[in-house]
């Protein structure tokens, strides 16, 4: 860890030579009388106001320290030793901590530092060697509980404010900001008429991730993917040489990793009907079909065997007929009745500008041109839609409270094309800055003149935006009278 470390951060070989002589030397680190230096873990905890979670130690004389101690013999790894620091400092679970994906269980900073002598305790002067590990705090957290013993207050302090300099540096440099986003991929694979392939992991590997249980295909993402999409279609790949052609997002799963913090996982979902035993599977110990109705009586994740089922009421068994393409729900309407598809777009105007963007050039809809931030409604309610959307696509947080209807298109591409209802909705507030958190749908972000948008609007979005600035709250396109 500390090589790879010096790998990111060479300047700093010389500080920590003496640390790399003394740990190849084989002598046991966590021994404290033996080895010539104390080593420490401490957490790195960042909200999502871009502030640090400082404690007040008792024996620090008062001075406010990111949450840390030393690592002890039953600590497994150094991550788990800030671990247990932060939940014995803070109360604070590794439950509701998430790994970066710019560090994932790389340390951020490893500080040196002198200590000095304390007769009372036997212990002459020391270094010791501080290993910073960063978390990202995850929604619906619990508050901060402070261990009376040990800590006697807390406070979040923002990046130019934290107290070692060292990591104040880093943290500077650095993109970290506290938005959770996916770094791993799986894939939810059905017939279309109500089988689900799932793969048993192997039972005897501890090691792994779910080790016994039906799972997923699917896995992190890796430095050649550009998108999650690429995750996990090289996954699906790699692991049972299973090609998807139409994978659609679905959702993102939270699930708990090896070390036992919060791990969101982009899910896809696609169709596929073949032969599970003419797949040469890789890793686990087989892959099957399997029905609904048998997910409680196996060994899965209980968030695994929830989506599974909340996909399966989205997506039933069609009473007859082809099956439904991938990321689409058959649903019985009445005889007669054409479903249209439900589309929510966010109109955020600032300045006299309204926000843009630009879809990827390969993207399936629209490719190459400028769109609202927009998505399709799922089983939820138009204006939670977009606000799920605007913090999925760009990091905006809006209140529910603070979206305001403005239009509607009511339209038809093609005649042979479903019908849609287009909702645009003005948000009166809201926090951050839009950032691409889908480059695989859209590549840049502009604020452009609402009185001079670009020559590649999408059609709709361009008279949506006419019609708002006219005081107009309907337009259809795409109908013939």
């Amino acid at each position: 860890m500390v090589t790879a470390y010096l790998d990111r951060n060479p300047g700093e070989r010389g500080a920590l030579a003496g640390l790399l002589a003394a740990l190849g030397a084989g002598v046991e680190p966590t021994i404290r009388t033996i080895f010539p230096a104390r080593i420490a873990c401490s957490a790195v905890v960042i909200d999502r106001h871009r502030r640090v979670l400082h404690v007040r130690h008792e024996a620090s004389g008062g001075l406010l320290l990111v949450p840390g101690g030393h690592v002890e013999v039953d600590d497994d790894t150094l991550l788990a030793a800030a671990l247990r620091e932060v939940k014995e400092e803070t109360g604070i679970l590794a439950s509701a901590l998430v790994l970066t994906p710019e560090l994932r269980d790389e340390p951020i900073d490893i500080d040196v530092y002198g200590i000095d002598a304390n007769p009372a305790r036997g212990e002459a002067s020391h270094r010791r060697y501080d290993v910073r590990f960063v978390f990202y705090l995850a929604d619906g957290a619990p508050e901060v509980a402070l261990h009376a013993e040990e800590v006697t207050g807390s406070a979040w302090l923002p990046f130019d404010e934290v107290s070692c300099p060292t990591l104040r540096e880093k943290l500077a440099g650095s993109a970290l900001d506290g938005v959770i986003v996916a770094v791993n991929a799986s894939a939810i694979i059905h017939d279309g008429n109500g089988r689900y392939l799932l793969h048993l992991r192997d039972a005897n590997k501890p090691w792994i991730w779910e080790p016994g249980c039906w799972s997923l295909l699917g896995g992190g993402r890796e430095p050649q993917d550009r998108t999650l999409l690429d995750t996990v279609r090289r996954e699906l790949h790699e692991e049972a040489g299973l090609t998807v052609a139409d994978l659609e997002p679905y959702a993102v799963e939270h699930v708990t990793g090896t070390d036992g913090t919060r791990v969101p996982v982009q899910l896809f979902t696609g169709l596929w009907n073949g032969d599970p035993a003419c797949l040469p599977l890789t890793e686990g110990v087989m892959l099957a079909w399997v029905r609904p109705e048998k997910f409680p009586h196996m060994t899965m994740l209980p968030s695994t065997r929830e989506l599974l089922e909340q996909h399966a009421v989205d997506h039933p068994v069609p009473a007859d007929g082809p099956a439904a393409p991938a990321g689409t729900a058959r649903v019985q309407a009445p005889s007669g009745t054409v479903l249209n598809v439900v589309g929510v777009h966010l109109y955020l105007e600032r300045d006299g500008k309204v926000l843009l963007g630009l879809r990827h050039p390969d993207s399936a809809y629209a490719g190459g041109s400028w769109h609202v931030l927009a998505g399709h409604c799922e089983a939820e309610a138009a204006s939670a839609c977009l606000v799920r959307e605007a913090y999925e696509e760009a990091g905006v947080v809006i209140e529910l409270a603070d979206v305001e209807f403005v239009h509607a298109v009511h339209m038809r591409d093609q005649p042979t094309d479903p019908p849609r209802v287009q909702f645009f909705f003005r948000a009166l507030r809201w926090e951050g800055e839009p950032e691409l958190r889908e480059p695989d749908k859209c590549v840049q972000w502009e604020w452009w003149n609402v009185k001079d948008l670009p020559e590649q609007v999408v059609p709709y979005t361009r008279a949506a935006i006419e019609g708002i600035r006219a005081g107009r709250v309907y337009t259809e396109l795409g109908w013939t009278r």
